[in-house]
């Protein structure tokens, strides 16, 4: 063996007579002779055959491929029916809208469970489904800050499964932030001076939502949107035509909403809280025509709203403040103004019923 080799004391063993089968890694001299080497080729190597002339009409720039007579292949039927038929695209899923929550959380957990959008363990369980609130979901009930963490959970949830959930901000948004940011600082409240502090506390504010709110659950509410359009529904929470003051598309809406509460003028967001607080502009008369000012300023064939309790709508006695123990009948959603509107609150406040709907409703 040659020393300096690479494989000495590489466990090769005793070095051994190199025979004429193993391959000599000197250059050999026939490489450096011309012609097909048919005669004193290496051993081991394999002499290529013979060229042949180019046919006629050969083209070097043309692939040199073989070709097969169609007749020599075996020719296999295959059944149309047989192949899989193309999906259509997956479109959205079912469109759900929920009334106010107002912090009754069971009662919330209760409700998407019946109609299969969570399951048992309160994960979203509704694949593609679209769902909606319509705003309020703190005060008045003992757990508004767990209604705003399982929504914003299931946001999450919801779109890593295809679907959505998503909320709009309900005028119990704005008091619970105003509260927050400005407490006892004095607004002009156009009947004398309020707080934010004052009017939360007389609006059902609850010391335990307070204490857990956290600069999160400030940002989310924040930027909530005031109005939305689905699938012919233009969902609010207020029935009220005060959006109108804040522009004439829903982006424009949404856009001062941000903005008037970027600004963080008391005064101005005192004057935006009181105008979502104004209700009942559908149930009376010209209320249809109080909804299609809506409509034709911002699309939709049907306005769906929360914030006024379906019993007040019905003239049926009740307080919002649960004081009667009895509780108003509701069934489900209320629709009125000729159609064009449907009410979304269910009154759970006063002992009603949290309403979650399945949209269009069948007539």
């Amino acid at each position: 063996m040659v020393e300096g080799s690479m494989t000495q004391g590489a466990g090769q063993g005793p070095e051994v007579e190199r025979t004429a089968t193993l391959r000599d890694f000197r250059v050999p001299a026939y490489v450096h002779e011309s012609g097909p080497y048919l005669q004193g080729t290496h051993p081991g190597d394999v002499a290529p055959p013979p060229e042949e002339p180019y046919p006629d009409g050969y083209t070097p720039t043309e692939r040199d491929l073989p070709v097969i007579d169609p007749g020599a292949t075996p020719q296999v039927p295959v059944d149309p029916a047989a192949a899989p038929a193309p999906q259509p695209p997956a479109g959205p899923g079912p469109l759900y809208v929920v009334g106010d929550v107002h912090g009754y959380l069971d009662e919330l957990v209760a409700a998407l469970q019946d109609q299969g959008l969570i399951d048992a363990a309160g994960h979203w369980c509704a694949g593609t489904a679209r769902l909606w609130f319509l705003g309020d979901f703190t005060d008045r009930g003992p757990d508004g800050i767990g209604v705003i963490d399982l929504v914003m959970r299931l946001s999450a949830e919801a779109a890593a499964a295809g679907g959505y959930c998503k909320a709009l901000m309900g005028n119990h948004e704005l008091l619970l932030l105003g509260a927050k940011r400005f407490g006892d600082t004095p607004v002009n409240s156009g009947a004398g001076t309020a707080t934010f502090q004052a009017a939360w506390l007389l609006n059902g504010g609850q010391k335990t939502d307070m204490d857990r709110l956290q600069d999160h659950h400030l940002q989310w509410m924040a930027r909530l949107d005031a109005l939305e359009e689905v699938d012919g529904h233009l969902l609010v929470h207020s029935d009220t035509t005060a959006y109108l003051d804040y522009g004439r598309s829903i982006e424009e809406v949404n856009d001062t909403v941000h903005e008037t509460l970027t600004r963080n003028d008391a005064d101005e967001v005192w004057d935006l809280f009181r105008k979502f607080t104004k209700r009942f502009s559908f149930r009376d008369e010209g209320g249809a025509d109080a909804v299609r000012k809506l409509l034709d300023a911002y699309g939709g064939n049907r306005i769906v709203h929360g914030h006024s309790p379906i019993p007040y709508l019905l003239g049926e006695v009740g307080s919002e403040d649960g004081e009667d123990s009895s509780g108003p009948v509701v069934e489900g959603p209320h629709v009125y103004a000729d159609g064009l509107a449907i009410a979304m609150d269910g009154g759970v406040t006063m002992a009603g019923k949290l309403l979650v709907q399945q949209l269009p409703l069948l007539d």
